[in-house]
């Protein structure tokens, strides 16, 4: 299993590749690239929120205990004075990361069902609705930015399970088939809640904007950028 300074750099660099390769295609245009470029490394951090030492999960709830606590300021803030409203945004800050993150850890496993392409589909569509419907982006830009997501959430499928193989010996490890795969047999009934989820999350997306010809091209400069990314990177550690 890669580590997450790896993840992190190989991510980013498909990302900025496909991003690249996006602007030269006339795709997105040159203020965006950084934006898509983020969301790709996001997006390539995502799978291992289910690793309860992990980096990704301590930062994703930060954040979304950062997120809960401004929320409650702005819910509050006209109906309390200041100290009532720090106390609020306080605990709500709390709840989100400690008890919430507790509650989360006990129900995931590692490589379980956040570790397929079920769920690179479900933050793909719910990186849609949020910026679509929370941030009211251009449904192309809503599009573009979620298929960044997914895009960086299989770059880190595809990495683990290249360090599942060991190349010296040409053999396979025992991690290998855990990383990268459609959904958990394993873990059946966190598939189905995921699946569920993301039908949900597709009833509330707006429609796909892409036309077939585009949608090939695109997929086309993914897998020449994810390819040659990892390529690069393999070829850095053979050397």
């Amino acid at each position: 299993m890669a580590n997450f300074n790896t993840h992190l750099f190989v991510a980013a660099g498909a990302s900025g590749t496909a991003a690249a390769t996006a602007y030269n295609n006339n795709l997105i245009e040159l203020f965006y690239i950084p934006w898509f470029i983020f969301l790709g490394t996001v997006g390539g951090l995502l799978p291992d929120i289910d690793s309860d030492n992990s980096r990704p999960l301590k930062l994703l709830f930060n954040a979304l205990a950062i997120l809960a606590a401004l929320i409650a300021i702005l819910t509050y803030k006209d109906q309390y004075a200041m100290q009532y409203l720090f106390i609020i945004a306080s605990g709500a800050f709390l709840i989100v990361r400690f008890p919430i993150l507790a509650i989360f850890k006990s129900l995931t496993v590692h490589r379980g069902v956040f570790h397929s392409l079920l769920s690179a589909g479900f933050f793909t569509l719910l990186t849609v609705c949020i910026s679509h419907t929370i941030f009211h982006s251009a449904i192309y830009f809503a599009w573009m930015s979620g298929l960044f997501v997914g895009f960086g959430f299989i770059i880190h499928l595809l990495l683990d399970e290249l360090y599942s193989v060991d190349l010296s010996n040409a053999k396979f490890k025992r991690s290998f088939g855990t990383a990268f795969k459609l959904f958990s047999l394993r873990y059946l009934h966190a598939s189905f809640a995921m699946f569920f989820a993301c039908t949900l999350l597709y009833l509330h997306t707006p429609a796909f904007p892409f036309k077939n010809q585009k949608a090939l091209t695109m997929i086309n400069l993914a897998l020449d950028a994810s390819s040659s990314t990892l390529e690069k990177y393999f070829c850095k550690l053979a050397w």
